[in-house]
């Protein structure tokens, strides 16, 4: 299936929102960007940089704009959606009888692709301390073989299995959760490895 299409079947499916959707991406339709599907919702792109998006919820609708920080939002349209977390996504959210205007949307999308193609960004920063739990400490102590597996790792494989066996709040969930990635460490494997499409 085409991106079209998956684009045209997630609007198809959204019963509430679908006709103000299919509005929404005539309006990018008269732009150069590329319509996608990412994370199962309809995304636009230039030069393979994420410029805007659109999704359907249960009582709104809303455009994203991935590096919305950016924009000048001259109607003040633009909001945060994760205050403190989100460093450079901004979300336009429409509620039942909110009205499309298609020049102002289409103002949104030009700007926001102007600054895509400039090179406007911020990058998100990646975490890269961690704790490795004490529990997991000592089983790595025991075993040189599993150390070194340990240690031949990436950091953010690493980082996965410290994480997967601190946030376990009970001992005897972090012992069996060290009892099943143990052959997956000396595997040289990752704890999500399976569910990556390789």
């Amino acid at each position: 299936m085409t991106d079209s299409a998956k684009v045209s079947a997630y609007i198809d499916k959204q019963e509430k929102w679908s006709a103000q959707l299919d509005h929404l991406r005539s309006i990018f339709k008269q732009t150069e960007l590329l319509e996608e599907v990412k994370w199962g919702t309809p995304t636009y792109t230039i030069n393979k940089k994420l410029v805007a998006g659109m999704a359907a919820f249960k009582n709104h609708y809303a455009l994203w704009f991935h590096q919305g920080v950016f924009l000048s939002d001259p109607a003040g349209k633009l909001h945060n959606a994760q205050e403190g977390k989100t460093k450079a996504l901004r979300q336009w959210k429409f509620v039942e009888g909110d009205k499309i205007d298609d020049k102002l949307i289409l103002s949104y999308i030009i700007e926001a692709t102007e600054n895509a193609k400039a090179g406007k960004q911020i990058k998100p920063k990646r975490n890269t301390e961690w704790t490795i739990p004490p529990l997991m400490q000592a089983v790595l102590d025991e075993s040189k073989e599993l150390t070194a597996a340990y240690e031949a790792l990436t950091p953010g494989k690493q980082k996965d299995y410290a994480n997967h066996i601190a946030e376990a709040k009970r001992e005897a969930t972090q012992k069996s959760r060290m009892e099943k990635i143990i052959p997956m460490i000396l595997e040289g494997k990752g704890l999500w490895d399976k569910y990556k499409n390789c």
